[in-house]
């Protein structure tokens, strides 16, 4: 009896081991998500020498490239900050991240936060370069 109480309680422990990772994996995969997001948008606009931007939604925790339909979610466990130019914001709780033909973009910073866990997405606005960082 003892030794079969001693298993549960060994499975219950990798059970909630396992289920933390997928968090944290969940988590990892949604702002590298976002970051193809964004580097899709950037070499459209370079290809299509139109400009294109990453168009966030914080009210239903989105976002969107602005020349396709699909809506990308993000996992309601993510609480996502969008730091941009004032031009940028789109009203309540919206704000984009717009890329140019030349590669240079508005800028600002995507922060993905999970708990104490913070994903940072930096965009240079003069190259337009991506960058993620852990924090």
């Amino acid at each position: 009896m003892v030794v079969l109480f001693i298993m549960v309680l060994g499975l219950s422990i990798m059970g909630i081991n396992l289920s933390s990772g997928n968090n944290a994996t969940a988590h990892q995969r949604t702002a590298r998500d976002i970051v193809s997001a964004l580097r899709y948008a950037r070499g459209t606009a370079l290809m299509s020498h139109k400009e294109t931007a990453v168009i966030f939604d914080l009210n239903n925790n989105s976002y969107t490239v602005n020349n396709r339909d699909k809506v990308y979610v993000i996992p309601e466990t993510i609480r996502v900050t969008v730091t941009t130019t004032q031009s940028q914001l789109l009203g309540q709780q919206r704000g984009s991240i717009r890329f140019f033909a030349d590669g240079s973009s508005t800028g600002g910073r995507v922060s993905l936060k999970r708990g104490e866990n913070v994903w940072q997405i930096d965009i240079n606005w003069l190259t337009g370069q991506i960058e993620l960082k852990n924090n």
